[in-house]
């Protein structure tokens, strides 16, 4: 006990690892703030730097702009509604209209001390209950990922704003932009027209930056004279009261994103989604209404996506399996430093669970200081003239979304899907269900194929699995509570029995 105490600690005693993971945690914050430049990225150049480095001080980084860069795509996406990272997507339905309100100062600070709850949850939950869980997501067969994409897409009608019709369309047009590029069972081309620059497929942070970024600033040249809204900036860390307030929200959304996290290949953009959703759905009396500048819908996301960060190292340490792109990479750093991920790695080398976890707590304490630091600067951003605020936006966009790939071609297709965007924008479509599409459609597609090729192709004992399996149960008892939830004929149906009861 005393030396799992002393590993725990560890990054908190020793001021190498201290610094570190501070100077990793402000890095990943700015790194997370710029469209295009993802943590994925900035962990897989990092690790080329460590591999000569103590494997505590590599990982001591690695930590600090994991957490960083999850919170730093939050501030793009209050500020200019651009999400720094695909996790932050759902915070800008909320977080933007703040802005526009002048709350940006007070939005950015909700944010930061949200998702500082949120990772300190899901580290919690990393530390007391991870081999339980990981066992969990090794029971996760590929009919079960097809159900929790199936799952994911139902979130459309909350996202759709009002029409579920233009919701559904672009959920469809984004699954079909998401399945462009070579199939990955097949190998063959899918919507390619013949064109080999479309082989690797298309991007969804190209997709996200184009919808959201361009889209954005060719819409705010409807209004160039309009007023500047100052943002108060008096008032930027949340009072306890309002903290309070929302954290049986925090909580629930945490463990969200902690189970989603936990899932090899999802992470924390669906987690992200899916707590927002939950938001809408049980959030009776919100401060204003969701997509409006409700401070729920910030909470949930942002609450969500950090905890996944700890729910994304349980199958990696557990089970040797990445929850997302950044384990992935992480993994090849433990390999290279001569460790061997998975169920061994508590056996042999507990001390790196351990320091992961308090290095993790160590991160979200740095997440907090730093994370409030600089708000007024950035909330001057919002306050620029427009004259200047559109040509950055759209400096931004295509330095972000070239860093992706290197590629001009994805310069191109990204101005097309701003201006797509702008004009779907104009007709009341919402740009959510389209990104919902994107990523959810690629695995939703392959999911559904591995679980019928492992039936045989047989649709009736792919259907008899669904309903032995208790955990595909749920699953699909969940699909269809959700299903009956959005319906027109539920809400027909308590129209029609509410003067009977009354009665």
């Amino acid at each position: 006990m005393s030396e799992t105490f002393s590993y725990l600690l560890m990054a908190w005693s020793d001021p190498n690892l201290m610094l570190l993971t501070a100077l990793g945690t402000f890095a990943g914050i700015y790194i997370g703030a710029i469209p295009g430049l993802s943590v994925t990225m900035a962990v897989s150049i990092l690790v080329s730097f460590t591999f000569a480095w103590d494997v505590n001080d590599a990982l001591a980084l690695i930590v600090g702009i994991f957490i960083g860069g999850v919170y730093g795509g939050s501030r793009s996406a209050i500020l200019l509604n651009i999400p720094g990272a695909p996790s932050s997507v759902a915070t800008a339905f909320d977080g933007y209209p703040l802005a526009q309100q002048g709350e940006a100062g007070r939005a950015i600070g909700l944010s930061t001390v949200m998702s500082v709850i949120g990772g300190l949850i899901g580290t919690l939950v990393l530390a007391s209950a991870a081999p339980v869980i990981g066992d969990l997501a090794l029971r996760f067969a590929p009919r079960d990922y097809f159900l929790v994409a199936a799952i994911g897409l139902l979130l459309v009608g909350s996202l759709s704003e009002g029409s579920l019709a233009k919701g559904i369309f672009a959920a469809a047009l984004g699954a079909v932009i998401g399945l462009v590029g070579m199939d990955p069972v097949t190998a063959q081309g899918r919507f390619t027209m013949g064109q080999t620059e479309l082989m690797g497929g298309i991007h969804y942070v190209v997709l996200m930056i184009g919808l959201f970024g361009v889209a954005e600033a060719l819409y705010q040249l409807h209004n160039l004279d309009s007023p500047v809204v100052r943002q108060k900036v008096d008032k930027i860390l949340p009072s306890v009261a309002m903290v309070l307030k929302f954290l049986p929200l925090s909580i629930r959304t945490s463990l969200i994103g902690v189970i989603v996290g936990v899932l090899p290949g999802v992470g924390g953009d669906i987690a992200a989604l899916m707590a927002y959703d939950h938001a809408k759905r049980t959030v009776k009396n919100p401060t204003q209404p969701f997509g409006k500048g409700a401070y729920e819908g910030l909470v949930a996301p942002e609450t969500a996506n950090s905890a996944a960060v700890g729910g994304a190292y349980v199958p990696m340490l557990t089970l040797g399996m990445p929850g997302d792109a950044v384990t992935a990479v992480i993994i090849g750093a433990l390999v290279v430093h001569g460790l061997n991920p998975g169920p061994m790695l508590m056996v042999e080398n507990p001390h790196i669970f351990w320091f992961t976890v308090g290095n993790l707590a160590l991160a979200n304490i740095f997440l907090l200081v730093f994370g409030l630091m600089g708000i007024k600067l950035f909330a001057k951003i919002v306050e620029l003239p427009k004259a200047i605020l559109i040509p950055l936006i759209l400096v931004l966009c295509v330095v972000g979304t070239y860093s992706v790939n290197s590629s001009m071609t994805e310069v191109f297709w990204m101005l097309g899907f701003g201006v797509l965007g702008y004009v779907l924008k104009i007709f009341g479509f919402q740009m959510g269900p389209i990104i919902l599409g994107a990523i959810l459609g690629p695995l939703m597609d392959t999911s559904y194929r591995q679980a019928m090729s492992s039936v045989g192709d047989n649709p009736v004992e792919l259907f008899g699995e669904l309903l032995s399996s208790p955990l595909s149960l749920i699953l699909t008892s969940a699909m269809l509570l959700i299903l009956l939830s959005n319906t027109p004929l539920l809400g027909w149906l308590k129209g029609r029995l509410r003067p009977a009861s009354s009665n």
